[in-house]
């Protein structure tokens, strides 16, 4: 395979497994600081096996769907998955939303964990057991559905798993090393590149699907990523020169914008879908 074809599916797949990576890590951190780390990390070893027994069963099963309509089904899927993650990032970054939090979600997980009781089968504890369990597979499924809908599409189901692990493992060894929350990873700048990435995939699918013969061939993905991050970005800047107070003073947020939840975190979700509807 040309290198040109399959590092978008590389990349793809790595950026947007990182993100579920690093949510599903902060779980699995909280469960090993409060409840032991065997137990911690059996679970998500458990539950990372059956992500790989879903790509390894699913993966090869696409391959007998038909090209055409395979790739406008998936590029419509994954049209939508991505409009979810550019609709939170644009909120996100234009101030009406809170920013994800990794440290907040760690310190929640160990409150929850620590007010239970310890129940133990087989030497493990089940609480930790399923909580990790629970925590890599539902981040996980996300995952799966990446790296089929981005390699399946393209032919490309190999690179794709290849960008997800390389993203599992990169998480799962700082975790390791650091052993506490990785916040400084820049999650909401993640998910807006990938849902940017990922709609340019989905977008350039769709029109293959449909016949469409795309000027430069692959490399019209970047011209259709530049198209929706600049859309993306027209619509932070008209969103906050709309609502000119959700903008907090402090620097440093996510896309270089300041945009940090301190002042706003109170704003409700149902408030920020009015204003993008309206």
């Amino acid at each position: 395979m040309h290198w040109i074809h399959v590092s978008p599916s590389i990349v793809a797949a790595f950026l947007g497994s990182l993100v579920e990576c690093v949510e599903a890590a902060t779980i699995v951190l909280a469960v090993g600081t409060v409840r032991g780390w065997g137990s911690a990390l059996a679970g998500a070893a458990g539950g990372a096996t059956v992500l790989a027994a879903l790509v390894a069963v699913l993966g090869p099963a696409l391959g007998f769907v038909p090209i055409a309509p395979l790739q406008v089904v998936i590029g419509l899927l994954l049209v939508l998955f991505a409009a979810s993650w550019l609709r939170k990032a644009v909120l996100r970054a234009a101030g009406l939303i809170p920013l994800h939090d990794e440290r907040r979600a760690f310190d929640g997980a160990t409150a929850r964990l620590a007010g239970g009781g310890r129940v133990f089968s087989g030497g493990r504890d089940t609480v930790a057991l399923i909580t990790s369990f629970k925590a890599v597979l539902l981040e996980g499924i996300e995952v799966v559905f990446i790296v089929l809908a981005v390699g399946s599409a393209a032919h490309t189901i190999v690179p794709a798993s290849v960008g997800a692990v390389g993203a599992a493992v990169a998480v799962t060894f700082a975790a390791l090393v650091l052993r506490r929350p990785l916040a400084r990873v820049p999650e909401n700048t993640l998910k807006f590149s990938v849902a940017v990435l990922i709609a340019s995939f989905g977008t350039f699918w769709i029109g293959e699907g449909l016949g469409l013969d795309w000027p430069g061939g692959d490399l019209a993905i970047v011209g259709l990523a530049a198209v929706f991050l600049a859309v993306s970005l027209l619509l932070i800047g008209a969103l906050r020169r709309r609502h000119p107070g959700a903008t907090a003073t402090t620097e440093g947020a996510d896309l270089g914008l300041p945009a940090d939840e301190l002042g706003h975190g109170h704003r409700s979700s149902r408030r920020a879908s009015a204003v993008l509807r309206g």
